[in-house]
């Protein structure tokens, strides 16, 4: 089928960085998005303003787009599933299903061998206390769905915190109880599978993250060759067990032995590849375009060392002193007003 139109589900700066992508090799895109002007529409060919599960507006989207992809996991998988009725959508509803919930999440890593820190389904303060027992009073507690940028957390660090009325506090909802995990750093791998099964992956990144929000992905990171490539081979046996299709963000704790404990996985691009626009001929986003459009994927060689830096809430303030300097590339997201917490743009700089 030859693709001319394709449809994004979600306006924010992803989505937005897809359109762009995606104009460059000539594709027209239509965004469904609630929000009227919304960042990702601002460059499109047009936006449906609707809510992600209106019928009304999934079945226009499917009648008027050739392939449909999304760019947050938290689509409803209803959603997905109408649409697929009709046309073909990338990543698979599979895909979503599985990154919704913490808790399925974690199993289905497990069932393709990949090491996952211990967890526990709670589903009440009894079975908080009674895991928290058991994991020497140290873990994360997670809401299993929705929550992220470290929302719908709390954190145990050992006996002396009470976890009293912990369970109610996140919602009373269905939550996980991962391990503690004492991990050297963070890293995490950009993949792709090309819809005849081809399974590229971009360079490591390293990843620092300040009050749960990604602050910057630096390469190369510093790992050994042999952690590199368990990284990437976890991201290869996931993308096969889903048969996915597009771009995926794979995040993983190192530990001091250098072996890797998987953390989250994003069907979709993500931010610790934002990098890739700078330092490769062919971005994440790209690559994403490519792949749901039944294209050839890109040579994701780096060209380049370099740091990526998120510009959150008042970080905009700081543009000018990065336009100053040299090698840089900056990219914002079309938001007008800049809120603590939230993401206005990023900065790659590319170094000597």
């Amino acid at each position: 089928m030859m693709v001319r139109t394709i449809g994004i589900i979600g306006g924010g700066q992803l989505g937005r960085m897809l359109a762009v992508a995606a104009a460059r090799l000539n594709f027209t895109t239509i965004i469904l998005e609630p929000q009227p002007d919304s960042p990702a529409a601002q460059v499109a060919n047009r936006q449906i303003v609707a809510a992600y599960d209106d019928p009304a507006a999934l079945d226009e989207l499917a009648a008027t787009c050739d392939v449909i992809t999304y760019e947050f996991e938290n689509v409803p998988v209803s959603a997905a599933e109408r649409l697929a009725a009709h046309r073909p959508v990338f990543p698979p509803a599979k895909a979503l299903e599985v990154a919704q919930d913490r808790l399925t999440e974690k199993r289905f890593l497990n069932s393709c061998g990949i090491v996952t820190a211990e967890f526990r389904a709670i589903d009440s303060q009894a079975d908080l206390e009674a895991a928290l027992a058991e994991f020497g009073g140290r873990g994360v507690l997670k809401t299993r769905r929705m929550g992220y940028d470290g929302k719908g957390q709390r954190v145990f660090k050992g006996p002396q915190d009470d976890p009293a009325g912990a369970f109610e506090a996140l919602g009373g909802v269905p939550q996980i109880l991962e391990s503690f995990v004492p991990f050297e750093r963070e890293v995490s791998v950009i993949a792709a599978r090309a819809q005849d099964g081809t399974i590229l992956c971009f360079d490591v990144a390293e990843n620092v993250h300040r009050n749960g929000i990604l602050h910057t992905s630096t390469l190369p990171a510093t790992i050994g060759a042999e952690t590199a490539t368990v990284a990437r081979e976890s991201a290869e046996r996931l993308l096969t067990a889903l048969d996915y299709v597009g771009v995926i963000g794979m995040e993983f704790f190192v530990m001091p032995d250098g072996t890797l404990i998987a953390n989250e996985i994003a069907p979709r691009v993500h931010n610790s590849g934002h990098w890739t626009e700078a330092a490769c001929v062919i971005s994440q986003f790209e690559q994403h375009i490519r792949a749901v459009a039944g294209l050839t994927l890109g040579n994701p060689i780096r060209h380049s060392d370099c740091v990526m830096t998120n510009l959150i809430g008042d970080d905009i303030d700081s543009l000018p002193e990065w336009l100053a300097r040299p090698q840089v590339l900056v990219h914002l997201y079309g938001k007008t007003e800049a809120r603590p917490g939230r993401k206005m743009g990023h900065v790659t700089q590319l170094l000597p």
